[in-house]
């Protein structure tokens, strides 16, 4: 689990970053024997829109947005490529143009960028991938652990799907298995950052009135390159791994250069760790654990440099997935981050814990109902979110829900008590 929001004292230091295609009719002759195994070319995607209403006040339409994901891919056993894109365009700046600050109405009315965008190829036994990619290596139910390499589109919160939410990220990777091994190499030469958006959008980190200058990214020198490793090996059941990974962090790191002024930058950090799962039949279980190094937290300390002060984590989770009900589950989990060289200025306890529950059952053949709630243990701060999902073919699926935010103003989730809304969101695969 991350915390990326590292502002002084706990009202602003308390960040948990959480929980059939078409072919075509002729293909060019390559020349290379190689490559006489290629498949034709695939294409799939979908089409989605997003309306929500935040009904604390101020209420207002808070998207409006139409989405369109398309993926084209091919190749052979030998070589095999990949590309996807993503289009944006939301409505909702032109619904109420004056309620959003332009900055944010540039940042959000229309974007495109790539998805996935590789090619795979083997060289003997260690398989390769170049191009832009998704790297994941922890998976908790709504939190992020170890799963260190994704950056992310924070925008609107943690509310989205994690494969919508994730940005993947410009890698190489080399993978090897043997036996029941597998290795994995990979090198970033060009990070992604996670985007949390322009001071005044619906789910920006720090208050109203703060000034926030641009945010300052690392140059693109071999010092800034991300790189790192994971070895994960089955044994007696248990599905084990440990990581290195050492990169420009993608959280940003809020450097006070000012009076109530704030500059967004990335602290090079390392980060070591691990994850195990096993099945037991009745449920399964799983748990993370994370140690960083090199992150640093907002302090009250009036002496702290830029008004930051380092501190060594390790943040861990466990959690239990049962089978319930019809068809669905009951998730548990419980979560903490540990200050190993505590700074009390920093408004954080040496110990912050939360735990989360999630229900999720088949209402009928094609209506599911689901319900999170993340809660923090130090204190009232708080995330739920119902919703019910009705899949009316393999093609079309309709969501209606509510996030519901609380907690006092300090909270990671409190500081959102007036961002509560309901949603629906239509998605057409093809």
């Amino acid at each position: 689990m991350r915390f990326t929001l590292k502002l002084g004292g706990l009202g602003l230091a308390l960040a948990w970053l959480f929980a059939g295609g078409y072919a075509l009719a002729a293909e060019p002759d390559l020349g290379v024997d190689e490559l006489e195994d290629s498949k034709p070319v695939q294409t799939s995607g979908h089409l989605q829109f997003d309306l929500a209403r935040t009904y604390a006040k101020p209420e207002h339409w808070s998207m409006a947005r139409g989405r369109a994901e398309l993926t084209a891919q091919g190749g052979g056993d030998v070589f095999k490529w990949k590309i996807s894109g993503r289009a944006d365009a939301d409505a909702v700046f032109g619904i109420d143009s004056g309620f959003y600050p332009d900055a944010v109405r540039r940042d959000q009315q229309y974007e495109f960028n790539f998805r996935e965008t590789f090619v795979d190829f083997s060289a003997g036994d260690v398989d390769f991938r170049i191009g832009r990619q998704q790297i994941v290596w922890g998976e908790m139910v709504g939190l992020f652990f170890a799963d260190v390499v994704s950056a992310r589109d924070l925008r609107t919160f943690y509310l989205p799907d994690f494969e919508q939410l994730r940005i993947p990220q410009w890698a190489a990777r080399a993978e090897y298995y043997f036996g029941d091994t597998h290795a994995e190499l990979i090198w970033i030469p060009v990070p992604s950052y996670d985007k949390i958006g322009k001071p005044g959008a619906e789910f920006y980190p720090l208050p109203k009135g703060v000034n926030v200058r641009g945010e300052v990214k690392p140059d693109s020198s071999m010092g800034n390159t991300n790189w790192g490793g994971r070895l994960s090996r089955l044994v007696g059941g248990w599905d084990l791994s440990g990581f290195y990974y050492r990169s420009e962090d993608v959280a940003q790191t809020f450097y006070m250069v000012g009076a109530n002024e704030f500059e967004p930058r990335h602290e090079r950090i390392s980060q070591a760790g691990g994850t195990l799962a096993k099945d037991f039949g009745d449920f399964v279980l799983k748990s993370e654990v994370v140690q960083t190094r090199g992150r640093k937290f907002n302090s009250y300390n009036p002496a702290a440099p830029f008004g930051l002060t380092a501190q060594n984590t390790v943040d861990y989770v466990v959690g239990v997935d049962i089978p319930a009900f019809n068809d669905g589950r009951v998730n548990l989990q419980y979560f903490a981050r540990r200050m190993l060289n505590h700074d009390p200025f920093t408004g954080l306890e040496r110990t912050e814990g939360g735990a989360s529950v999630l229900l999720n059952t088949k209402l009928n053949r094609a209506w599911e109902a689901e319900a999170l709630l993340v809660s923090m243990l130090n204190r009232t701060d708080y995330m739920f979110r119902p919703k019910v999902t009705w899949s009316a073919s393999k093609s079309w699926r309709l969501t209606f829900g509510a996030d519901v935010f609380g907690g006092k103003p300090q909270g990671v989730f409190g500081r959102y008590d007036h961002q509560d809304r309901v949603y629906t969101e239509a998605r057409w695969y093809f």
